[in-house]
This record gives structure tokens, C-alpha cells and sequence, in this order.
């Protein structure tokens, strides 16, 4: 049963993350689906992967997030000569103290922005394993924790690009959700030349929340509830991924907790103290596409992941509040936010 307080921090929660939200508009153009998604991310205890072409604004984006919340940020640019050192930081001898002293990498923020994440070799990308899933780094038998929140905003190129490494499916599945910018309409890129045309509106951007704010909200988003058929309903889109025959991998169990990690954060920003199939429906694309790998022969017949999703989205009956079951879901529904990438179906390989 939600109690006085809960529903009074839903409330500042609304009201904060509106703030945001208007924050980062102000910086990226005509994509709130995108904003959104990021917020309920952040909100979720998640780490977003923004995948896209050259110069649509996705640093842009993950830097317009960090710097709308007054906490630490570090940006890391993913390079092929960068170290795993360098990002967890690294054991140095002191000579006065004839003892090892801890330097701290730069994962050691609250908000880490990794910027092409996929230029870096395997190797490099494998030191993040940990710090995104147990939010810690052990060094040398040490255990570090990370700070609290903590999130990491990563960016990459598509894998079709020269100079890139595709990311293994233990990094790819450490990412709550995937978000592709796309271009902009010829109206928001017209704005987008009056606003950033003299300075960037980075530069004015000041923070609208404070981390412990964020630390709140989180803790408020846990408060809501998901019932027992919102919950199975989840379950069983996450294991149709796994018999799919144009699937050679489906979703693993940990993208079944981001799922409803995710639907109860999008439940809390519209105001609910209770999670709907809705939810879980407008987010089981962006949390579960990247993770999943299509065969060859469905990549053969340009079938994407994302596609395979919609399909599932598609079969899977929806449960009704009384606990039984309706008619399957539409591919889309007027009025409900769709997250993920703005390409056509088959424009990309998934």
C-alpha cells in the first residue's frame, strides 16, 4: 500500500524530473522520446548506450544530462590505445610511505560519459564489466566503491563503420537500454541552427537537481508497484526472446529485471505509483533489441531485432486488471511514447 510519503515523493519526482527534462531539451532538439528514455534510465539504476551515425548530438545528449544534475561527471573518450588502467585506475609504489596508494581512474564519477565506446579493444572495453553491474572496482584483491548514483552514458558508432569493434554480448547486456538520436526534422534542425549557431547551449546549461535529489527519486521509484500479472507478462516476453527462431540468443534474466526496473521509473514520470503492461510494452524495444542476436538467415532476410520484438510485442497476449488475458498489442498505440531507433524497419543491421 503506498503511504503520505510515497505518494509525496512521486510527486517531487514529477516535478524534478520535469526540470531536467526541460533542461536537456533545451540543448537536444526535437526528440523528447530520447530525453525520456534517458531519464527513466537514470532513474531505473540503469546505464544507457546511444548508437547512432556521426553528428546527431549523442555526446551532445549524454553531456546536456550529466551537467542538468550538480554531481561529478568524467568523460572518457574511448580510443584503441587506451588501457583498462586507465579507466579503473591504477596501484602506484610511494617511495615516503613505502606502500602501494590507489589512483582512481576516471569510472570513479557519478556520471561517467563514454564516448564511442566501441573504438576501444575488447580488452579495454571488459574493465567496465564489473564497475556497471556491482558498481565497484577491485583492484589488486581491493574493492573500490562508486559513488552513489551511477551512471554511464556510452556512445558508439555503428558497427559498420571503419575503426570500430563490435561490443560482446556481456558488455551489450550490462546497458539497460539502447537509444538511436536519428536525424532531426528539417523544423528542429532549422531551430537548432538559430540556437547553437553563435554558442554552444552547453555553456549555459546549469544544474536543475542535485545528486541527492537523484539518490531520493531512485529510492521513490522502488516504491512502485508492479503486480503479479505485470510481472509474469514481462517474463513472458523476455522468454518468448529465448525460442524465437530468428534468434540465436535471446534475452538474458537480468534484462528481465531492467525491463521492469525501467517500466516502474517511465510508471513514476507520469505520475502512477503502479505499473501498467503499457509500460512495459513502450520500453520492451529500447531494453531488449540490443541484447538479442538475430541468425544468419534472418539476417540474411534483413529481419532486425528490433523487428523480432515487435512481433513478440505482437503475439504475446496482454493481461487486463482483473488478472486475465486480452487481445494481443498493436505494433503501436496512439498516444504511448516509442523509444528506440527512428530508421525504418531493415534500414540497419541489427
Amino acid at each position: 500500500m503506498t503511504t503520505y510519503d510515497d505518494r509525496a515523493s512521486l510527486t517531487d519526482l514529477t516535478a524534478t524530473a520535469e526540470r531536467v527534462r526541460r533542461s536537456v531539451e533545451s540543448v537536444i532538439e526535437g526528440k523528447p522520446e530520447v530525453v525520456r528514455l534517458s531519464l527513466t534510465v537514470l532513474l531505473a539504476e540503469g546505464h544507457l548506450l546511444i548508437e547512432d551515425v556521426p553528428g546527431v548530438g549523442k555526446t551532445m545528449l549524454a553531456k546536456a544530462l550529466a551537467r542538468s544534475i550538480d554531481c561529478s561527471v568524467r568523460r572518457i573518450q574511448f580510443t584503441p590505445d587506451l588501457l583498462p588502467s586507465d579507466i579503473t585506475g591504477v596501484s602506484i609504489f610511494d617511495q615516503q610511505r613505502r606502500d602501494f596508494e590507489f589512483k582512481p581512474g576516471a569510472i570513479f564519477a557519478q556520471i561517467v560519459i563514454g564516448d564511442e565506446i566501441n573504438r576501444a579493444s575488447p580488452k579495454t572495453q571488459s574493465a567496465l564489466l564489473e564497475s556497471m553491474e556491482e558498481r565497484q572496482v577491485t583492484i589488486d584483491g581491493h574493492s573500490y566503491e562508486l559513488p552513489d548514483p551511477f551512471m554511464v552514458v556510452a556512445t558508439q558508432n555503428p558497427v559498420e563503420m571503419e575503426g570500430t569493434y563490435p561490443l560482446p554480448e556481456a558488455q551489450r547486456d550490462r546497458f539497460m537500454a539502447r537509444v538511436s538520436i536519428g536525424y532531426p526534422s528539417a523544423e528542429a534542425e532549422l531551430q537548432m541552427l538559430d540556437v547553437h549557431g553563435g554558442i554552444s547551449p552547453l555553456d549555459d546549461l546549469q544544474p536543475v537537481a542535485h545528486a541527492h535529489d537523484i539518490v531520493k527519486l531512485i529510492e521513490a521509484v522502488r516504491t512502485v508497484h508492479v503486480a503479479e500479472s505485470v510481472r509474469r507478462y514481462a517474463v513472458e516476453l523476455v522468454g518468448a526472446t529465448r525460442s524465437h527462431p530468428d534468434l540465436r540468443l535471446g534475452a538474458s534474466p537480468r534484462a528481465t529485471l531492467h525491463l521492469l526496473r525501467a517500466a516502474k521509473a517511465s510508471a513514476a514520470l507520469t505520475g502512477r505509483d503502479y505499473c501498467l503492461p503499457d509500460d512495459v510494452q513502450a520500453l520492451a524495444v529500447p531494453v531488449l533489441a540490443h541484447r538479442l542476436l538475430p541468425t544468419a538467415q534472418a539476417q540474411l532476410n534483413r529481419r532486425t531485432a528490433e523487428q523480432v520484438v515487435l512481433e513478440i510485442l505482437q503475439r504475446t497476449p496482454v493481461p487486463t486488471a482483473v488478472g486475465g488475458t486480452s487481445v494481443p498489442a498493436p505494433q503501436h498505440q496512439p498516444g504511448r511514447p516509442v523509444y528506440g531507433r527512428q530508421q525504418p524497419p531493415g534500414a540497419r543491421r541489427a
